[in-house]
């Protein structure tokens, strides 16, 4: 266990960017999802540039809101937590205040909300809806009286909202650009197609076990805390076995979109992470100790960016 009487203060740059920001979690996190949803409007004809980037950043917004709920809900329930002693220093010491965390994740949401009143605009009730599901989800992972990620529920809420709804909401929004909502709804009465909610499962399933390495790394600080994880509540084997079957799914997906979504061999080009998905499997299923586990999670995240990279390519120019 780190002590936090043993760590020095941070400095205002590296609290902010490298401990509240966190870029090298939300960044991939936000980008896959719109990727892929961008490679599906290509092969669409339907592709289209200012709501897809819109669309990136307000997603990245509402998960930079969620990272700093949650800091600001840990440090107000355990002010003494041993597993950020950095941040704790910085609470003591005045570099950082809950004030400013909360003036934060005002700003956050706040920016997210405006930038989606453009996308109303463009694609109507329905984004409306989604952002505002998506922000709910944000704040009550940490917050309220019942948060459910102290509940062993955020894995399916996380596949959820990173994978469908994050991939379609981003087709969505370019699909109404380019058709306008109400041809969009005539050209497809279910205003979207099959294969935006199919491409989406495999981002999710990567998404998630970003948050199950962390959850296996931080094991010991969430029981001391009352965090009922999934690897809390039933060990780190069950994580592995659920990371494992994530990844599995993830890499059986390819070979069905190309026979079955006809998107024929060029779908296939994620199979060529696999490589790097192996080597990361194998430090999760090997290492225990918390920093060990540190840099696997950073390393999920760029596997999650290649898969989606290499699958909107081989989806674009099927």
């Amino acid at each position: 266990m780190r002590s936090v009487d043993d760590a020095r203060p941070p400095s205002r740059r590296e609290m902010w960017i490298h401990m509240l920001l966190y870029p090298g979690h939300t960044l991939p996190t936000a980008i896959a999802p719109v990727l892929v949803a961008a490679g599906l409007a290509i092969h669409d004809r339907v592709f289209a540039l200012g709501p897809a980037v819109l669309a990136l950043v307000a997603g990245w917004l509402v998960q930079l809101g969620g990272v700093l709920t949650d800091n600001h809900e840990n440090l107000v329930r355990h002010p003494s937590d041993r597993e950020h002693p950095q941040l704790v220093l910085a609470l003591r010491h005045g570099a950082l205040t809950l004030f400013g965390l909360r003036a934060a994740i005002v700003a956050c949401f706040g920016a997210a909300l405006a930038i989606g009143v453009y996308l109303v605009h463009l694609g109507g009730i329905a984004v409306l809806a989604i952002g505002l599901a998506a922000i709910a989800a944000a704040v009550l992972y940490s917050a309220g009286p019942a948060p459910f990620g102290a509940r062993g529920l955020a894995d399916p809420v996380f596949f959820a909202f990173f994978g469908t709804v994050s991939v379609v909401g981003a087709y969505y929004v370019q699909a109404a650009s380019a058709l306008g909502p109400v041809a969009f709804g005539e050209v497809l009465p279910a205003g979207l197609p099959l294969a935006a909610v199919a491409l989406s499962l495999p981002v999710g399933a990567l998404t998630t076990n970003i948050l199950i390495i962390d959850d296996i790394r931080d094991r010991e600080f969430d029981a001391v805390k009352g965090k009922n994880t999934i690897a809390v509540r039933f060990g780190a084997r069950w994580s592995r076995a659920e990371f494992l079957a994530l990844l599995g799914f993830a890499y059986a997906a390819p070979p069905w979109f190309a026979a079955e979504l006809e998107f024929g061999p060029w779908a296939l080009l994620p199979l060529a992470s696999l490589p790097y998905a192996a080597s990361l499997a194998r430090a999760v299923l090997t290492r225990d100790r918390f920093e060990d586990l540190v840099p696997m999670t950073p390393k999920a995240a760029r596997l999650l960016v290649l898969y989606s990279l290499l699958l909107a390519v081989g989806v674009a120019k099927a």
